[in-house]
């Protein structure tokens, strides 16, 4: 066998051995989306970065957001409301911690109730949202503690387009503004996304799609995190209405038209190589989710009528 063929033959073998691993994950597999349900856990209310389209205020009676959640929980409470899940949907497959500030600026809450989750079930696969910031340092205590699905909001590989986007990032205990934030951030992430792909941990980067401000340098995004080895890519449009309270809402910055998604994915699928590695089914889910994709169960309210 030539070595074109020897690695025509593992790639094959790999994107395989991938698509099993995530064969039974929502947010991995669009296959996958309609038949297993996955929990987040708001168990981290801190962030270490600013971004222009986020508030996170929890939601009212009158909002309902991605990225929110009614109420912060402890890890205990987080361990319960697993329990109460996996008693009311068998198909339980997921367990993620995703906000409602980043889950690695809450270090001890989300190792311990990721700890926690491990020792009631070992078989549920653990997730991590994060800005990236802190990836690199907390990298192996997660690949430790079995969490093999990782997620990376990357909004821009440029300083200058970064900078548009995030006012500040404060990293041990310093605060940085301008270009200084936006490079320290994609340096930092590109350390993190590195260390997680290097222990065969399955990368997914979220990237906002934000008109005006980093529409044309998505596809340099693509590229650049194919190449540190990102299994999935997952473009998704800019939330911004003025009663948000963000930056953008207040600036008077567009939402995308779903043309404009639609294109890009379709040329970051290019990119990509596969379909299946540009995510095209994602909600946008809040801190809190629980149930199917878009068919989420309000565990609050499950909660209280358990008590």
């Amino acid at each position: 066998m030539n070595t074109r063929c020897r690695k025509n033959q593992e790639e094959r073998q790999n994107h395989q051995r991938l698509q099993e691993r995530i064969a039974n994950h929502p947010c991995y597999c669009a296959k996958a989306h309609g038949k297993y349900s996955r929990i987040h856990l708001p168990v981290a209310p801190r962030c270490n970065i600013q971004c222009n389209y986020c508030n996170r205020k929890y939601d009212c009676s009158n909002e309902s957001r991605p990225g929110v959640t009614s109420q912060v929980i402890t890890p205990q409470q987080a361990l319960e409301r697993v329990k109460l899940l996996r008693e009311r949907v068998p198909n339980l497959s997921v367990v993620g911690i995703a906000g409602p500030g980043d889950g690695l600026a809450n270090p001890e809450e989300t190792l311990r109730t990721i700890e926690l989750v491990r020792e009631f079930d070992p078989e549920l696969k653990l997730c991590l949202s994060t800005n990236g910031l802190m990836l690199a340092p907390f990298v192996d205590d997660l690949n430790g503690l079995g969490v093999e699905h990782i997620t990376v909001t990357v909004n821009a590989v440029d300083a200058p387009i970064g900078e548009a986007i995030y006012p500040w990032v404060n990293l041990n205990g310093k605060r940085y503004t301008g270009l200084d934030a936006a490079a320290i951030l994609w340096q930092r992430q590109q350390e993190g996304i590195t260390r997680a792909v290097e222990l065969d941990a399955i990368v997914k980067i979220n990237t906002v799609f934000i008109p005006e401000v980093n529409a044309t340098h998505i596809m340099d995004i693509t590229r650049t995190v194919k190449e540190l080895g990102v299994f999935i890519h997952n473009i998704v449009p800019l939330i911004c209405k003025p009663e948000h309270g963000t930056a953008f809402g207040a600036m008077g910055l567009r939402e995308p038209e779903e043309w404009e998604i639609d294109a890009v994915r379709n040329a970051g699928t290019a990119v990509m190589g596969h379909f299946s590695r540009i995510m095209k089914h994602c909600k946008q889910c809040r801190a809190d989710a629980a149930g199917l994709l878009g068919e989420d169960i309000d565990l609050q309210t499950l909660t209280e009528q358990e008590r």
